[in-house]
């Protein structure tokens, strides 16, 4: 076990690292005994489910499968199921990789409210760099957390075979065969793993106190504006990213240099410009300099702002004055 300190700056969430192709295996068919058996991948913080969250933070991933019934979910996924339901989380791995191909696999469990696509770069980058069996997030108080790690699947399958074929001296997979309650630890304690320290990314809801916990965390003043976009663009389907930075400017310009109604009327008619245009953030960025520099011109022509203004017409220079 080596711990895994990245060099430089933090991870982009936009960076797409190597290059390389992962796949995703999201479980999500667990009791949530102390939730009061509540249906836990549905639990909404900030207006989307963990579940849905979590699929966010993946996105990118070639195939992504969800060990869980079937719902309606934010992106399409695959859905598989242990068998029997219930039969614990070594059962629901090996379900779901099998329907997996890539080299590489993500594995997560459905209620992580904080990670990000920059945490899931940062661990398989960490796994392609160390050479190791996996890599995983450590939590702030240094627990290592399997559920949140990017794994080499050969090595998973490895140690799911040996396991099935030693546990109750069971070696069939079928119905779940030897696997059917084991702990995770009994996989992952045969594997060489690297550790990646992130206390946020690796939180997860256990209980309700954690659901009030991650609620009130995204409506704090640094959190509330990106959790919020997140949010929309997940409700209306948008995968457009744009620079916040200037749309906001343009509504502090309207807003001061026009009136207050004039900030969301011409964000909203800069976004629908952009999409007349069929274009992409670069088409929001131009749009939104021309609304800016319009903006500009009607404040500098506004008396009360403290510019010159046009001079008042002379009623007895009127062409038919007298």
């Amino acid at each position: 076990m080596t711990d895994y300190e990245p060099l430089g700056a933090p991870a982009d969430p936009g960076d797409p690292g190597d290059g390389a192709a992962y796949d995703a295996v999201v479980l999500a068919g667990g009791g949530a005994r102390r939730l009061g058996g509540a249906d836990k991948p549905g639990v909404r913080v900030g207006g989307r489910t963990l579940l849905d969250r979590v699929l966010g933070a993946c996105a990118d991933a070639r195939t992504t499968v969800v060990v869980a019934d079937p719902r309606p979910t934010v992106r399409p996924v695959r859905w598989a199921r242990e068998d029997p339901p219930g039969a614990g989380p070594v059962a629901a791995l090996d379900a779901g990789l099998g329907h997996t191909t890539a080299e590489h696999v993500l594995v997560l469990s459905a209620d992580l409210p904080f990670l990000a696509p920059g945490t899931v770069r940062l661990l398989l980058r960490a796994l392609r760099s160390s050479g190791a069996d996996g890599a995983l997030l450590t939590d702030a108080d240094g627990r290592e957390q399997p559920l949140v790690a990017a794994y080499r699947v050969q090595a998973l399958r490895h140690g799911l075979r040996a396991l099935a074929d030693s546990h109750d001296g069971r070696s069939d997979h079928d119905g779940g065969g030897g696997l059917v309650g084991l702990p995770l630890r009994r996989l992952t304690a045969g594997l060489d793993l690297t550790r990646v320290p992130d206390p946020v990314a690796s939180f997860d809801c256990d209980t309700w106190d954690d659901i009030a916990t991650a609620r009130s965390r995204i409506r704090e003043h640094g959190h509330v504006l990106d959790e919020w976009i997140s949010a929309v663009k997940d409700e209306l389907g948008i995968e457009l990213d744009v620079d916040t930075g200037v749309l906001l400017d343009l509504a502090r310009d309207a807003a001061h240099g026009v009136a207050r109604p004039a900030a969301p009327l011409t964000t909203f008619l800069v976004g629908y410009a952009a999409a007349r245009a069929e274009g992409g953030p670069e088409a929001v960025a131009e749009a939104a300099r021309k609304a800016a520099a319009l903006a500009l011109r009607w404040a500098q022509e506004d008396p009360a702002g403290g510019k010159p203004a046009d001079p008042a017409p002379d009623p007895a220079a009127a062409p038919d004055a007298g």
